[in-house]
């Protein structure tokens, strides 16, 4: 693919390129994703075990290629294995939104045909008023507590094997879809393919930010957004770099404290919120500054 830093071959798969490959290169034991909530690590070997568990129990499911698969997650090392394993297997994940209701969640279900749905404990209210409408989910898997009609994500992938083959795929074929915020008629499901992450991250965040393997990245738009799930989950795969996911809201208080704990080197934000941060009384005085280079 012209432009990219590595020529992608005509056959590839995403996952395997962003996972695996770190591993191969050296990097198992060095830390991929912290989650700010919890303030626990898990490294890029930790990672590749999740995502081919993530991926296996996805098959084992029925999943088959090209099926979709829908997550309605909080930024978390679950959803970076679900996004990873759906694309492993050749499935095609699906970030949802998670700050809308109900009868979103059907539309964007019954439109994608998705088998699978991976949800998160406390995003299953705004499931289950319309859960007997969705025709062609099979399966719910829960992140957290399952409640009856449900699966236990963590019984369901941690009973699987953490060997899996990635599914190669045309660098044209679909990877995933991210749908738009339906602001002139119904959302529509943006069709992202298999070697779009890689175009952006070479010709972006690599020359552009100069983004390396020592880098930390913290993003505070969420992953299931076009400009997250770039900044916080595949920009730093890409560069065998850091990710900090903050699942909470996006609050300036919420920023600076994730900021100060965990130091990134870039931080991610759109205008909005920045404005609000501005607005916090004191900032530079209370929150232990970071060592940050980019501001973005």
């Amino acid at each position: 693919m012209t432009g990219c830093s590595a020529e992608l071959p005509e056959r590839m798969n995403a996952a395997a390129l962003l996972v695996d490959a770190n591993v191969e290169a050296g990097r198992g034991g060095k830390v991929a994703v912290v989650d700010a909530a919890t303030g626990a690590s898990f490294t890029y070997g930790q990672i590749l075990e999740m995502t081919n568990r993530a991926g296996n129990a996805l098959r084992d499911l029925g999943v088959r290629m090209e099926e979709r698969v829908f997550l309605l997650l909080p930024d978390s090392p679950e959803f970076v294995a679900a996004f990873f394993g759906a694309i492993k297997i050749g499935a095609v994940p699906i970030p949802g939104n998670t700050l809308l209701r109900s009868p979103d969640y059907e539309y964007m279900l019954n439109d994608s045909r998705a088998r699978v749905l991976v949800v998160s404990e406390a995003m299953m209210e705004q499931i289950e008023p319309v859960r007997a409408k969705l025709r062609y989910l099979k399966h719910v898997l829960v992140v957290g507590r399952a409640m009856p009609g449900a699966l236990s994500w963590r019984d369901v992938t941690t009973s699987h094997s953490t060997e899996l083959s990635p599914e190669l795929m045309s660098r044209d074929d679909a990877c995933f879809w991210l749908y738009s915020s339906g602001t002139t008629g119904f959302p529509k499901g943006a069709v992202h393919l298999q070697h779009d992450m890689f175009v952006a991250a070479d010709l972006y965040s690599k020359p552009t930010l100069g983004l390396g393997e020592n880098d930390r990245t913290f993003s505070l738009a969420k992953l299931f957004f076009a400009y997250g799930l770039g900044n916080g989950l595949y920009f730093p795969f890409r560069a065998g770099a850091t990710t900090i996911l903050w699942p909470g809201k996006p609050e300036p208080l919420s920023a600076f404290e994730v900021i100060a704990n965990h130091r990134p080197t870039i931080f991610f934000a759109v205008p909005t919120a920045y404005a609000r941060m501005l607005e916090v009384g004191d900032a530079e005085k209370r929150f232990e500054p970071a060592p940050l280079r980019f501001r973005w």
